[in-house]
């Protein structure tokens, strides 16, 4: 999809100051993701990444500056995203069908108690569809394999008919096979909406997306092409490593500017 420049960002962070008690976490940070983006946020454990998603959501508030959530307030807008978070809050031994998880991304603010609409299991059935999932629809969720899992959860966020898809490490514990097939899904929905994805693996995501974010207590912007495939592979397991040239603010699309300094 290309990005809509005459609509406000998706996502835009301004000046935010966030920390934990003896524990800062964002000190004057600045981001934005356009419309129509694909992109990644990563970063070392305990940098950031989580509390941002919360941030973005609405369910923490900044200390000083802003986050707004398609021009508006993150708690107001929260209804045009659909979130995967990384431990899915659905229990494998619990009897419920594939389809039963995907009604759950009808639930939400404003509905009215009573069973699902017609309504509801048709938009529901169309996110299986989506998601290539329909044909186990009946089936229990804890038969399911790991891929076809992430498959029926990302239908769950689709439910709510998004214009933000936002995924917490979606791709965790896959081998590469289903990855890569998880990966061309996501793809196909950034035709129709912005994708927002947190990934340790930044080697593979880096082929992917168009943009990633590297949050470290900060948030710095970088086309996907500007990640050193040698060094992304020792990410995950490196507390603070640069992954790329920070001497100046990128906040483009791959315009040729260089990012600003610090770490990722």
């Amino acid at each position: 999809m290309t990005a809509n420049d005459t609509r406000p960002p998706v996502v835009e962070i301004r000046d935010l100051h966030f920390g934990y008690p003896g524990q800062p976490v964002f000190t004057g940070a600045k981001a934005e993701i356009r419309d129509g983006s694909f992109v990644s946020i990563v970063g070392p454990n305990g940098g950031g990444k989580t509390t941002l998603l919360k941030l973005i959501l609405g369910l923490l508030q900044p200390e000083r500056g802003s986050v707004r959530l398609f021009g508006g307030s993150p708690a107001k807008q929260r209804g045009r995203v659909g979130y995967m978070p990384q431990h899915a809050h659905v229990d494998p031994q619990f009897p419920v069908t594939v389809l039963d998880v995907a009604l759950m991304g009808r639930l939400g603010p404003g509905r009215m108690a009573g069973p699902f609409r017609g309504t509801d299991r048709a938009v529901a059935l169309r996110a299986l569809s989506e998601t290539e999932t329909a044909d186990l629809r009946d089936k229990p969720f804890s038969a399911l394999s790991g891929g076809q899992r992430q498959r029926v959860l990302i239908a769950r966020a689709l439910a709510c008919e998004p214009d933000l898809l936002l995924l917490d490490e979606p791709t965790a514990s896959l081998d590469p096979t289903v990855q890569d097939d998880l990966f061309t899904l996501l793809h196909r929905l950034n035709e129709r909406m912005t994708v927002v994805l947190v990934s340790h693996d930044v080697s593979t995501v880096s082929r992917h997306v168009d943009t990633i974010l590297c949050v470290n207590q900060d948030i710095d912007e970088h086309p996907a092409g500007a990640i050193s495939g040698a060094l992304a592979d020792l990410f995950p397991g490196a507390e603070g490593l640069s992954l790329v040239r920070h001497d100046h603010h990128h906040h483009g699309h791959g315009d040729g500017e260089h990012p600003r300094g610090g770490r990722s």
